[in-house]
């Protein structure tokens, strides 16, 4: 995109303004690989001193003893589970509406992250349940549509891989995706709209918390090391994606020669 702008002689000037320089993989790619060992080197830093506010800081908890520990993982977890979701959806989107290649490789590599961290989030529940609720499932609305969001990953990676040609299987995706974006609110406010055994949510923005400042902290730190690490690997997973489909293209014969 080029822009004309007068200068103090009068003379026209012609300005180049690459707005969408990073949306060709050919750009993006490089840029990724110097970002991500940043974000591996944040995600580091950022799980060690979580985890040390969350299991050796934070006090004992009065009724539920130390097996409330585990919403220092749940909570992150569940958390990411749902952001990843609402990027993923919004790059499909993008790459829906305007065709971009890369938004579309984006939405790619975050489902498998997002998968993973739905996964974590019901696996460490059922790890909270059993000793505090008696039971390792109910079909409780917070856990049910967590569930579901677990299938709609499922099924998002299920139909970009049954389909050969990349751009109907990011189309197809991109549709599903949308369409799945209705469960997250569902997730997040299905304790308030139905009667749950799930407790509400651990942060309210209109109230103060009512945990001790440690807990929030811990969480917090470990949900920013949560995003950290998801910027690395899907940094790490998209470019493995661009390699593969554009095989065919100069650029990546040349960066195989160059690190072959």
């Amino acid at each position: 995109m080029s822009t004309t702008n007068q200068t103090f002689s009068g003379e026209p000037s012609t300005t180049r303004i690459h707005w969408f320089k990073y949306a060709s993989p050919q750009t993006f790619f490089p840029l990724a690989g110097k970002l991500i060992p940043w974000f591996a080197g944040i995600a580091f830093v950022l799980t060690i001193v979580g985890v040390y506010l969350g299991f050796f800081v934070a006090p004992t908890d009065f009724q539920q003893g130390d097996a409330y520990r585990i919403i220092f993982l749940h909570v992150p977890a569940a958390w990411m589970s749902m952001f990843i979701y609402i990027v993923m959806a919004c790059w499909a989107g993008i790459g829906l509406a305007w065709n971009t290649r890369v938004s579309s490789m984006m939405a790619s590599a975050l489902a498998p992250t997002g998968a993973l961290f739905t996964f974590l989030a019901l696996w460490t529940g059922a790890l909270w349940g059993r000793p505090t609720w008696g039971a390792w499932w109910v079909w409780d609305a917070r856990l049910t549509s967590e569930l579901i969001l677990l299938f709609l990953y499922i099924g998002f990676m299920a139909l970009q891989a049954s389909i050969d040609d990349p751009r109907r299987a990011d189309k197809a995706g991109a549709v599903l995706a949308l369409v799945g974006v209705v469960n997250v609110p569902i997730i997040y406010y299905s304790v308030q709209w139905w009667n749950t055994l799930h407790q509400g949510s651990s942060i309210n923005m209109t109230k103060a918390p009512s945990m001790a400042a440690i807990m929030l902290i811990g969480m917090l730190v470990l949900a920013l090391a949560m995003w950290a690490y998801t910027i690395a690997v899907v940094l790490s997973r998209v470019r493995c994606i661009m390699l593969e489909r554009e095989r065919h293209t100069d650029w990546v014969k040349e960066y195989a020669e160059k690190n072959a």
